[in-house]
């Protein structure tokens, strides 16, 4: 596993995660604690995301393309071998 995938699949999510938390809790009342670090864990969160975002994902290789041009090519070939349909022919 590469660490574009390890990126993609937990650091990102996990710095969401962090903002989301932080400001959830500046909004509860029970924790002072939590109420104290809800804004130093949102600016962790937001920075932290912003430095995951830049990394791109791993490219995808794109063999689709490849081999739907291989099946017009089959169409194509078999359509000639066949010849032209008449339309009376039905």
């Amino acid at each position: 596993m590469s660490f574009r995938s390890i990126n993609q699949r937990y650091l990102v999510p996990a710095a969401q995660g962090l903002m989301i938390f932080g400001i959830i809790s500046l909004c509860q009342p029970w924790s002072e604690f939590l109420h104290i670090y809800g804004v130093t864990m949102t600016l962790f969160g937001l920075i932290a995301f912003m430095i995951t975002s830049k990394i791109a994902p791993d490219p995808e290789v794109e063999e689709s393309s490849i081999d739907e041009a291989l099946d017009v090519l089959e169409i194509n070939d078999h359509a000639h071998k066949t010849g032209p349909k008449s339309a009376g022919s039905l």
